[in-house]
């Protein structure tokens, strides 16, 4: 037995570690107690999670199932190739991620007092949205009166405008004497990035002129955004967006070194925009693979140094909801930690009411204040690459890297990324990724919560001043919300014609510990469809059933909830009585076939909720 110093923290020297088969054989014990008779890798299987992309999240690991990939030799150092743990030797321990604020406005003089008051509460970089949808190109210069354009970095949103925005912002750099030495930020030409959101081609000359220009006379400044979030918001997986963004990325360098820039000098006029979501591990994964695969590509190139990635983070509007929206700055703190975590150079927190119009000034401080709490309070920026060598992130990493090069190449083959999306292959693969996660969606295995899951029909509605449409006519917009968004609309209008909400009754049968679990979760089903479970009386019997469900005000409607022991005893009885009170559906929560004959549906956990839901409304005489 090896002896260690008495250094007050060998306490457990003396047990011999345990092995990863002794693990597997106390998790085949608890699995044998639940019905599960597995064992061995079978029965770790049972516990993993099934994730978009062929993986799957495992539930222990363990050196030797890293595959190696959290050797030190392997995954390299912070700002050396193959820059899985940074783009620079310092990370963002020096000052933190870039703060980045998004701002949208289309009257330049209330867009410059947003950007006077972000800039003076935290923010470090502006995010402008200019001609469609945002402010004119004309209006550029009022927008930014009073902004020291030499320690405020700009990136440009302009789509198909981006040589008129950004021949504008160097024109305001050159009359307000600011050095081409000083000036930060990104020009944002994004052509295929464009033609993805809107379907319209654009010429990728102009965005190679500006290329030139920049590499040659604005060292600061890089022209051209590869945005992945147009791919992530069409619903495709972490894995296709990092592929298509590899893909349009080398599509950019073909077009740069085309002409006659060099290949180190074309690596550094990309900045890459990633999404990041609330699943914070993926998110954290997402960003190093990105880094990992794009030196790749340098490599591949011949220039292994050029190619530490620029990233830019923005929360997922995909995640947003408009129902319960404050939960959306929960949401948005966990995505901004990922992005973070990840090594993000540059993140940007969408405020809370993103999907209700115009963000208020509330909502953007409380999107700046949370990189700042999360950098001053929670000092996630002191440590370079955190996640680095965990044998959780490092495998993750890896197998979203090695998902994303296969797609990638699959868009190689196709032609490259224009070919790809002109052919409708890029729109196919991100439908069909969306069809299978919305399937999740619809039966909550993907909860959300305050909309599928723990509703509040009561909540006053968020009401913010309209924001100006988006670009539309390419990859659709998809929201995790918008099934449940579309029932609880029906129900809204219901609401606004009778004065009430549609009602179900709920008949609890037995004292509270027999039918709370089921009940809850059927009130809980049901207001995700904007229906009021009415839960009153407590309990009910074959005599109180009909004279509750009539004062109740149910719309035809109701659910027997209990244990599968009473529902033997008392099922049939009750549902008899409510019918004849004018019930005219009554479903029992449970497994299906339970009282068979006696109820007429079932309501259960991982039930399609979204079809229930809208064939109850249906038949409740709820329109859209």
């Amino acid at each position: 037995m090896t002896v260690l110093p008495d250094d007050g923290l060998s306490l457990a020297a003396e047990f011999p570690d345990a092995t990863h088969e002794q693990w597997q054989r106390l998790v085949e014990g608890v699995l044998r107690k639940s019905g599960k008779e597995v064992s061995g890798e079978a029965a770790e299987n049972a516990l993993s999670t099934t994730l978009e992309d062929g993986l799957s999240t495992r539930p222990l690991y363990t050196a030797p199932a890293s595959g190696g990939s959290a050797d030190a030799d392997a995954i390299g150092l912070p700002g050396f190739a193959p820059f899985l743990r940074g783009g620079r030797a310092e990370g963002t321990a020096a000052a933190g991620w870039d703060v980045r604020q998004r701002l949208t406005h289309t009257d330049p003089a209330l867009l410059n007092e947003a950007v006077l008051a972000d800039l003076e509460n935290g923010v470090t970089s502006l995010w402008l949205t200019v001609g469609r949808g945002g402010v004119p190109v004309s209006g550029l210069a009022r927008a930014l009166d009073g902004v020291y354009l030499d320690l405020a970095p700009i990136t440009l949103d302009a789509g198909a405008e981006f040589g008129a925005a950004a021949r504008e912002l160097l024109r305001l750099y050159a009359e307000r004497g600011v050095s081409p030495l000083e000036a930060r930020g990104t020009l944002g030409a994004d052509p295929l990035g464009h033609e993805a959101r809107t379907g319209e081609a654009v010429d990728v000359a102009g965005a190679v002129e500006l290329a030139r220009e920049a590499s040659a006379d604005w060292p600061g400044l890089r022209a051209l955004t590869v945005d992945a979030l147009p791919y992530h918001e069409a619903g495709g997986s972490a894995g296709q967006e990092l592929g298509l963004s590899l893909a349009t990325g080398v599509a950019y360098l073909r077009a740069l070194t085309g002409a006659g820039l060099s290949a180190e000098a074309a690596f550094g006029q990309l900045e890459f925009r990633y999404a990041a979501t609330a699943d914070q591990f993926l998110g954290i994964a997402k960003l190093r693979a990105a880094r990992r695969l794009w030196a790749r590509v340098a490599e591949a190139c011949g220039v292994p140094g050029a190619g530490a990635q620029r990233q830019h983070a923005v929360t997922s509007p995909v995640m947003m909801t408009r129902r319960d929206p404050w939960v959306n700055m929960l949401r948005t703190t966990v995505a901004c930690l990922g992005a973070g975590v990840g090594g993000a150079d540059a993140v940007t927190v969408l405020p809370f009411d993103h999907d209700l119009g115009l963000p208020d000034a509330f909502a953007r401080r409380i999107a700046r204040n949370t990189s700042t709490i999360l950098l001053e309070e929670s000092h996630l920026a002191r440590v370079i690459d955190p996640a680095g060598g965990s044998w959780y992130v490092e495998r993750l990493t890896e197998e979203l890297a090695q998902a994303a090069w296969e797609f990638f190449q699959v868009i190689e083959k196709a032609g490259g990324q224009a070919a790809a999306l002109r052919s409708g292959l890029v729109a196919e693969r991100l439908a069909a990724t969306w069809s299978a996660r919305s399937e999740r969606l619809a039966t909550r295995r993907e909860p959300i919560t305050g909309v599928s899951e723990f509703p509040l029909l009561s909540e006053k509605p968020v009401v913010r001043e309209s924001a100006p449409a988006a670009p539309a006519g390419g990859l659709p917009r998809v929201r995790r919300d918008e099934a449940f968004e579309a029932l609880r609309a029906r129900s809204d209008a219901h609401l606004a014609a009778t004065g009430t909400r549609p009602r179900i009754f709920l008949a609890a049968l037995g004292p509270a510990a027999a039918h709370t679990a089921r009940a809850s979760f059927a009130a809980n089903l049901f207001q995700a469809g904007g229906i009021e479970a009415v839960h009153d009386p407590v309990s009910v019997d074959e005599s109180s059933a009909a004279a509750a469900y009539t004062a109740s005000g149910a719309d035809g409607m109701a659910v027997l909830c209990s244990s599968d022991t009473l529902y033997e005893e008392r099922a049939g009885a009750v549902a008899a009585e409510l019918r004849a009170a004018g019930a005219r559906t009554v479903f029992l929560a449970g497994r299906p076939g339970t009282c068979e004959g006696a109820v007429d549906e079932y309501v259960f956990a991982g039930c399609d909720a979204v079809a229930v839901l809208s064939s109850v409304l249906d038949r409740m005489g709820v329109t859209s």
